[in-house]
């Protein structure tokens, strides 16, 4: 949940919506993921199996329902990998400012370079391999990187509380009324947030491989995304406290990099900026590694529901991991970089959309299967399912909304509507040949069959 994003965006979210319009919008933001959440950890504790939102929503709504919230949370995932991949050559540039080397072409405003391109492409490849060699491994690289952001998270926080001044708050509490009101101030931080508070859904993706009681699971879940609501208002508060509003303007107009300037600036020393980095550093490789674990294993169940070609579902001969859906999401973030770092706006957009949808429609699961299958053994069962579920619905109902309809603020641009579209028309294609070769999705009444994480712990 926590990747390079706080990093990149704090800026934005801060000179969208000011300080406090940004935060109210992470709050409110927060407070929908939590009662999605919660509809989440019902259902991993009475599903346990690989591929998450595809099992609840295959139960609950038939393999077309299915279809669509699998196909719509694995664009969100994929959005995030190739967030991710666009980031790394930001790092390395703002590290050595020399490091854009080898001028290409130019796209959205932004030059390409050779440089930027080759560092994007080796690090998506390593991830890929991590991916591939299994889920021991890449726990292993996402544990200790974790802590690591954590630890740096946490220096900006404290630098905000200790070095920070109410009075640089000044003219950045909101927009100015001419420019946004104080409500659309914080709609437009609130609509983000989906995209930067997505990954507590992860871990229902590889749910067989997980060796803790469900019940567990899900309190664990739910404490993520308090944990990241916190750490989110937290970053933002602390560089509107530590910066102004003319130093965050000239930061955005140099490096964009808003929170190592902060660092840097509280402890006057610009080896505090490179620890911010560090920290990002390790928030992008832990976001990728986790969103291409959690993406292919959803490809994988598609695949084993016959709704894509089943060559989707192959798993390597000696690692038993999906190499198909792996190598099909990597591919995809070695392909984000040659559009440069333009990317990064359009895919969050389109990404937030995918995770919206996919969320109404778990939230809908929820609600659908307390009716159909009441006997259902629910580890983690929760209170006042109807008006959790009602809400979780209902919110991201709205945020679909406000994406879709003209004129919201939040309107999703040409391009972005581009990337929805060929998302859905590959979605369709893969499904017209599976349909065409197979005859059928199949019958919904059939528990769909879960990854073999057996047969990749013997492999070790």
């Amino acid at each position: 949940m926590i990747g390079w994003g706080w990093v990149i965006s704090t800026g934005n979210w801060i000179t969208q919506s000011g300080v406090v319009g940004a935060a109210l919008g992470f709050v409110i933001g927060g407070i929908m993921i939590f009662f999605i959440g919660r509809t989440y950890a019902e259902l991993i504790s009475a599903m346990p199996k690989c591929g998450g939102e595809h099992v609840y929503s295959y139960k609950a709504l038939g393999p077309f329902g299915s279809f669509i919230c699998t196909w719509a949370i694995v664009l969100g995932y994929v959005s995030v990998v190739c967030f991710e991949s666009c980031t790394i050559p930001l790092v390395f540039s703002y590290l050595y400012p020399d490091f854009l080397q080898g001028y290409l072409y130019s796209i959205g405003g932004y030059d390409i370079y050779a440089t930027w391109l080759i560092s994007a492409i080796a690090v998506a490849a390593a991830i890929t391999y991590i991916n591939i060699r299994g889920v021991k491994m890449a726990a292993r690289v996402q544990s200790a990187f974790t802590l690591i952001i954590a630890a740096v998270g946490i220096l900006l926080i404290v630098a905000g509380v200790f070095f920070g001044d109410t009075s640089n708050l000044e003219n950045q509490i909101f927009p100015p009324a001419e420019e946004k009101s104080t409500f659309n101030a914080i709609l437009t931080a609130a609509m983000v947030t989906p995209f930067f508070f997505i990954g507590f859904d992860v871990i229902p993706q590889a749910a067989e491989e997980i060796k803790v009681s469900f019940k567990k699971v899900g309190r664990i879940m739910l404490m993520s995304i308090v944990l990241a609501v916190l750490f989110y208002v937290g970053v933002i508060l602390s560089v509107g406290l530590i910066m102004d509003a003319a130093q965050i303007e000239t930061s955005m107009g140099a490096s964009g990099l808003v929170t190592a300037d902060a660092l840097a600036l509280a402890f006057n020393s610009d080896i505090m900026s490179k620890v911010v980095l560090v920290g990002g550093l390790c928030g992008i490789i832990t976001s990728w590694n986790a969103f291409l674990l959690g993406s292919s294993r959803a490809v994988y169940s598609m695949a084993e529901s016959h709704m894509i070609p089943r060559t989707f579902a192959k798993l390597h001969k000696k690692y038993k991991t999906p190499v198909v859906a792996i190598l099909f999401i990597g591919i995809l973030s070695l392909l984000s970089p040659f559009l440069g770092r333009q990317m990064l706006v359009w895919i969050v957009d389109a990404g937030n959309l995918g995770c919206c949808l996919a969320y109404f429609l778990v939230a809908l699961s929820f609600l659908r299967l307390r009716k159909t299958h009441p006997e259902m053994p629910r580890p983690y069962k929760v209170r006042h399912y109807k008006t959790v579920g009602t809400i979780a619905l209902l919110m991201s109902g709205f945020m679909v909304v406000m994406y879709l309809i003209p004129g919201t603020g939040v309107t999703l641009a040409p391009i972005e509507w581009a990337i929805i579209l060929g998302w859905t028309a590959l979605g369709i294609i893969l499904a017209a040949v599976s349909l065409k070769k197979y005859g059928h999705f199949d019958d919904p009444s059939v528990d769909v069959k879960p990854y073999n994480h057996v047969e990749e712990v013997k492999s070790k």
